[in-house]
């Protein structure tokens, strides 16, 4: 019998076409498992993703909400179907969790090429392009309960390419409307539930332009671990000769984790997160990096009985750990890796 080889890995940057559709990729139901990972990972202290008594109160549902960024790097993960050879995530936009997801809950996401972008050629650089993907991620019921976009850059098959892509990205919203996102608050919940069995700060006790730095740091660990547990199949996480650093480069969701439980740190009574405005990495992280994340309150949205949406943005830098000076860094520097706007609900 003749031998058949068949190549896998994922497509290369000319592969791609304006509204292609991503949608084959296996659906993932959360458990508590999940949940379990997620907080060995991150050390997240929101509360309704760890009291399942407390949340059964606010949601009226019988299982734990699940934590906003279980949903977000598993939805993330089912889209690197597309991306699996990916040279860094730019950029993440006009992310809004239309509905709430519980533990038990199984999503779905569905990935479309909207616009194709080529780099700039550079002098001994391989060719390179930015594809805008769209995702909407839709649970056991057929309901949305996600929608974002993100803009990975991709390799392209031939070094020196010219492939003429010079698409535009207008497509992609530079904000959210605020009645979007207030429209995203369940409007069930029993809010005043959570301000009287959660003591401390609420809602009426923040203020716009307060600057909260967060003098606990993590350390990032298990980078593979969280790739491989969302099902993430971009290559340069898991394959340091797939990375342009030559080190395994870290999953950006990694970094946003950390920095979303910090925030919840400075502040304990966040509800959940409902939206990101916008999220950069403003430069690469490598495991052993240590982080730590000013967050800063932006604006504040009075809503009824109470409750309110929190403008926040967090700047998160990473002190450079061994591998980075594996990637050419000088050790023990500080550098700015990630500008991340998001929208809280807070009680």
């Amino acid at each position: 019998m003749a031998e058949k080889r068949i190549p896998v890995g994922g497509p290369y940057f000319e592969d791609f076409e304006i509204g292609q559709v991503y949608d084959g990729v296996p659906g993932v139901t959360l458990t508590e498992g999940h949940a379990a990972l997620h907080q060995a990972l991150f050390g997240d202290r929101l509360r309704l993703a760890l009291d399942a008594t407390l949340s059964e109160a606010v949601t009226d549902c019988p299982r734990p909400l699940a934590h906003p960024m279980l949903v977000c790097n598993t939805a993330i993960g089912q889209t690197t179907v597309v991306s699996q050879r990916v040279k860094g995530n730019l950029f993440y936009r006009g992310l809004v969790m239309l509905s709430p997801v519980f533990i038990g809950d199984t999503l779905t996401t569905t990935t479309k090429i909207i616009a194709l972008r080529q780099n700039t050629p550079r002098p001994g650089r391989p060719a390179t392009g930015l594809v805008a993907l769209e995702m909407e991620v839709t649970n056991q019921d057929d309901a949305k309960v996600l929608h974002f976009w993100r803009c990975p850059m991709i390799a392209c098959r031939d070094p020196e390419a010219q492939t003429g892509h010079e698409g535009s990205f207008d497509a992609i919203p530079e904000d959210i409307a605020l009645n979007k996102l207030k429209a995203a608050v369940p409007a069930q919940w029993r809010l005043d539930l959570f301000r009287r069995r959660a003591p401390g700060e609420h809602f009426t006790d923040i203020e716009a332009g307060t600057i909260y730095d967060i003098a606990p740091r993590d350390v990032v660990t298990s980078a593979p671990e969280l790739v491989r547990s969302g099902l993430n199949l971009a290559m340069g996480h898991l394959d340091a000769h797939e990375s342009v650093y030559g080190v395994r480069l870290v999953y950006g969701g990694h970094v946003i984790g950390l920095a979303a439980a910090q925030a919840v740190r400075a502040l304990p009574n966040l509800v959940t997160i409902i939206a990101w405005r916008s999220c950069d990495h403003t430069a690469p992280v490598f495991e052993g990096d240590t982080l730590r994340t000013e967050l800063t309150v932006e604006n504040t949205h009075p809503m009824d009985d109470g409750h309110g949406l929190l403008d926040l943005r967090c700047v998160t830098r990473a002190e450079r750990g061994a591998e980075a000076v594996r990637a050419g860094m000088e050790a023990g520097t500080e550098k700015a890796v990630l500008d991340w706007r998001f929208v809280a609900l807070m009680a």
